[in-house]
């Protein structure tokens, strides 16, 4: 039995029942996988098996150029949590919105484009607490092809940070905002918005609930910072050759703000200052050409009277001073009293100051 035959037949027939097609049994369709060479990637993404690349960091996205007017295409999802963003000709306010379900699946995008040429941007809304997700393929019509990728821009961003750097609750806007899957959306965030406002590549190196002294789990993000693979700590390392930002924008140290007298001792001021210190050293020595730009907020670590900024500029300015660094600098978000996970709106305003500060400061752009 020819069983490639008889899978063929069944995927024309499952998209052609996802997408209505009247024409289902005539109708054929082009499979192009993960490895082919015209698919862009961003991210810290595992391309151990080139045809299932493993994506596990907020943030991560695939971009292509395709004809044709049909696209589908095939995720593996490891818990059945993730949710994307599909964005068909950069139409980034009207996404498709994938609610993944456990396991292989295809998923119908569309059938309606005009039989010409079109983008695809597929963004990873969540982060990897909910579990990773194998890219298999895109399913386009069988005339259609990915033509060349979009021109990589010329500006690199790496945000380092916690659950707001994720968008944890951003999009949560009721009295009690949910803290699901279902309300993160890392496309909403800051960092992403300010990537998009300064036409830039973006990556997210962020956990909710992580801090630099303690989390809320066993490890910190001295120890994460390094790794391949965000789904809880492991040993696959990252190789940090791959990707070297223009800008980094560290946001931490909120975390440690409700945790800190947990530990035993309790820190002293001075050993705040200097954990904080020595993380901005292991960035350093892994993006030493990067301008650093270290935030906080805006959650009420940056509330009036708080020491957690403080101790922040403390650490920048010893740095800059002992290593001669002048590609450092920080940059505090406001305090809003609002309590929980800066909304959507909250982002977007934390965005506008963080793009004016790195055209105006950064880039010398105004």
């Amino acid at each position: 039995m020819n069983t490639s035959f008889f899978k063929k037949i069944q995927l024309i027939v499952f998209i052609a029942f996802l997408s209505g097609l009247v024409n289902a049994k005539t109708e054929i369709y082009n499979i192009v996988h993960a490895n082919n060479p015209k698919i862009q990637y961003t991210g810290r993404i595992d391309f151990s098996k080139p045809l299932s690349p493993k994506i596990t960091w907020p943030g991560t996205y695939i971009k292509a150029n395709f004809t044709g007017s049909f696209l589908a295409l095939t995720l593996d999802d490891q818990k059945g949590q993730n949710y994307f963003n599909v964005i068909v000709d950069n139409n980034i306010d009207n996404p498709v919105i994938l609610n993944c379900e456990k396991g292989e699946k295809i998923y119908f995008i569309t059938n309606g484009l005009n039989d010409s040429t079109h983008s695809l941007w597929l963004f990873k809304r969540t982060e990897g607490e909910e579990g990773y997700t194998l890219f298999k393929n895109l399913i386009l019509n069988q005339n259609g092809n990915l033509i060349e990728p979009p021109a990589r821009p010329p500006l690199k961003i790496e945000l380092i940070g916690d659950s707001i750097t994720c968008g944890m609750s951003n999009e949560a806007y009721g009295k009690k905002p949910g803290e699901g899957a279902a309300v993160k959306n890392n496309f909403l965030t800051y960092g992403a918005i300010t990537a998009r406002d300064l036409n830039a590549d973006f990556t997210c190196i962020a956990k909710s609930g992580i801090g630099i002294m303690i989390s809320w789990f066993n490890f910190t993000m001295p120890d994460y910072f390094n790794q391949l693979d965000a789904t809880g700590t492991n040993g696959q390392k990252w190789d940090f050759k791959k990707w070297q930002p223009d800008v980094v924008v560290i946001n931490l140290f909120q975390n440690d703000s409700w945790l800190v007298n947990r530990l035993k001792p309790v820190p002293t001021d001075e050993q705040r200052v200097q954990a904080y210190y020595n993380f901005l050293k292991t960035v350093r020595g892994k993006y030493p050409k990067a301008f650093i730009i270290c935030t906080l907020g805006s959650m009420d670590a940056t509330k009036p009277g708080s020491k957690w900024p403080g101790y922040i500029s403390k650490a920048v300015s010893e740095f800059r001073e002992k290593n001669s660094d002048n590609k450092i600098d920080t940059l505090f978000f406001d305090y809003t009293g609002f309590n929980p996970h800066p909304l959507v709106k909250d982002h977007k305003r934390n965005a506008k100051k963080l793009t004016k500060f790195i055209r105006e400061k950064v880039l010398s752009i105004k």
